[in-house]
């Protein structure tokens, strides 16, 4: 690799196009494994034999170990280097993705997606952090810029591609994929990326904290998507009771830890708070209506996995397209008008999905049902998204805008777990709902609406509390909120003090 140190890459050079290459890599590995997958279900749950709960699980054990371990991840990047922890989350991602693909079983995919969200939760972090600690301070937003948007393709394209995998060589190469890019990523990242850390990460790390978090939402998950099937039994009354009594624990122990993974204190920002609270609202939203609406475009409306994956695709390329806007938009009329409108708009998409039901699969069906709805949807969440960003960053001190990510990141993530657990519960959508066309268009008849009622609550909650932010920070020093599709990208200190080791090569 070329002498150039951490801290001053230029992204005009060779050495800066390979490590944005490395970077969008790595956290489209993270994103595509998260978009591909709703689209993937039915076909899964047919091949495997499985009911509607297995199918949760087979998206909810990802997002469970990520949202829970991502800020331990960020961690351990800055104290062991961002490159180290970057490149075993690729390897770690990758073999658990091969397991995923050759699953023989419900049980084993379902174990095999935990092993994936671990992974994720080492390398989504590092991507960003790589980036922000290798280039130059006048090119960090540029660079930025190229990562969310190439990272924004990736993401985008995750339904279509999912869907021709799905219809052509299989559901498995959905995980398969992720081989050759880590093929590529690897070598690519051990060769051309610097490594870096933070000398000042001192004290244990938070261990318990993230163990006890990963319980709670496990045993809550567990409880959510169980109850249909086995009602108040003693397994599921016990696992909701030890849910809380564990995030209960968490609490103490954050509370009273001297070197916390989930800082209280952060939380002393009012404004941080209420935006996290809109966060979870936005998010379960989401979750819910992309596990729910790829199932029933195909299973009620009769599209093609591929058909459903590329149905989906307008509130994505939206998002892709005008993001960034948004955000400087943001930036001129302080966010409590976007992030009171945008959640609205949004909540009406997600309306009009109700008119999605048998003969949409034609052209003059999608033109008048499906894309209608998914459009509206893309223009909320185009408004909102980018702001919330941007929001969370201004919310607290520039020093701790790393943190203030990652947390809004973590909160996104388990929205989305709780929601997709909770949801069929609350419809009253049994385990072999997805089987039968009627069962489920009933069933999605009266979750939408709860849907979008949770982004009429973040509407309510932003128009009530939220404000401009002032005196935070000083604002030249913050990054510009680029947003990638549904992901709030945990982002590194905006300063971090890092630390050249000797040898840049492989570790």
């Amino acid at each position: 690799m070329g002498e150039t140190p951490a801290g001053e890459i230029r992204v005009a050079s060779a050495l800066g196009r390979w490590v944005v290459l490395t970077t969008v890599l790595g956290s489209s590995m993270a994103m595509l494994d998260s978009t591909v997958i709703n689209v993937a279900l039915p076909r899964i749950g047919k091949d495997l034999g499985t009911d509607l709960a297995a199918l949760q699980w087979t998206v909810n054990a990802y997002m469970l170990t990520l949202a829970g371990l991502i800020l331990l991840g960020g961690a351990l990047g800055d104290r062991y280097g961002r490159r180290r922890v970057f490149v075993v989350g690729v390897v770690w991602f990758a073999t658990a993705s091969v397991l995923c693909g050759i699953a023989p079983n419900a049980a084993v995919l379902i174990a095999a997606r935990a092993l994936q969200g671990i992974g994720g939760a080492l390398l989504t972090p590092g991507s960003l952090a790589l980036i922000q600690a290798s280039f130059h301070p006048d090119d960090r937003a540029r660079a930025v810029g190229l990562w969310s948007g190439l990272s924004g393709v990736g993401a985008a394209v995750g339904p279509f591609v999912g869907g021709w995998l799905v219809d052509g060589p299989g559901w498995r190469w959905v995980f398969l994929l992720n081989v050759p890019l880590a093929a590529v990523c690897l070598p690519v990242a051990l060769r051309h990326v610097p490594e870096s850390r933070d000398p000042h990460a001192r004290g244990r790390f938070d261990v318990l904290g993230a163990v006890l978090g990963a319980l709670a939402l496990a045993l809550v998950t567990y409880a959510l998507i169980e109850a249909p099937g086995q009602g108040a039994s003693g397994a599921v009354i016990g696992a909701a009771v030890g849910g809380i009594v564990l995030g209960a624990a968490f609490v103490r122990v954050e509370r009273r830890r001297p070197d916390p993974m989930l800082p209280p204190s952060v939380f002393a920002s009012r404004q941080f708070t209420v935006v996290n609270i809109i966060t979870l609202c936005v998010y379960a939203a989401l979750g819910g209506y992309f596990f729910l609406s790829a199932i029933q475009l195909q299973v009620v409306a009769g599209y093609s996995a591929l058909g459903a994956g590329t149905a989906l695709l307008p509130t994505t390329v939206l998002m892709l397209l005008f993001s960034a806007s948004s955000g400087e938009l943001g930036q001129r009329i302080g966010p409590r008008i976007p992030l009171t409108v945008g959640p609205l708009v949004a909540a009406a998409g997600m309306l009009l999905m109700l008119r999605v039901g048998p003969g949409a699969n034609s052209v003059s069906g999608y033109f008048t049902d499906v894309l209608p709805a998914v459009g509206l949807l893309g223009v909320g969440l185009v408004t909102v998204v980018a702001p919330l960003t941007a929001t969370v960053l201004a919310s607290v001190d520039t020093a701790r805008a790393g943190l203030a990510s990652g947390i809004n990141n973590a909160a996104a993530r388990a929205a989305g777990l709780i929601a997709v657990a909770a949801l069929p519960l609350l419809a009253g959508m049994g385990p072999e709902a997805y089987r039968n066309a009627g069962e489920f268009a009933a069933t999605f008849r009266r979750a939408m609406p709860m849907c979008a009622g949770l982004l009429v609550l973040g509407s309510l909650i932003a128009w009530a509390t939220v404000r401009k932010p002032a005196g935070t920070a000083d604002e030249e020093e913050k990054p510009r909120p680029e947003c990638t599709v549904h992901c709030g990208v945990a982002a590194p200190p905006l300063e971090p003090v890092r630390e050249e080791t000797g040898d840049q090569g492989a570790n």
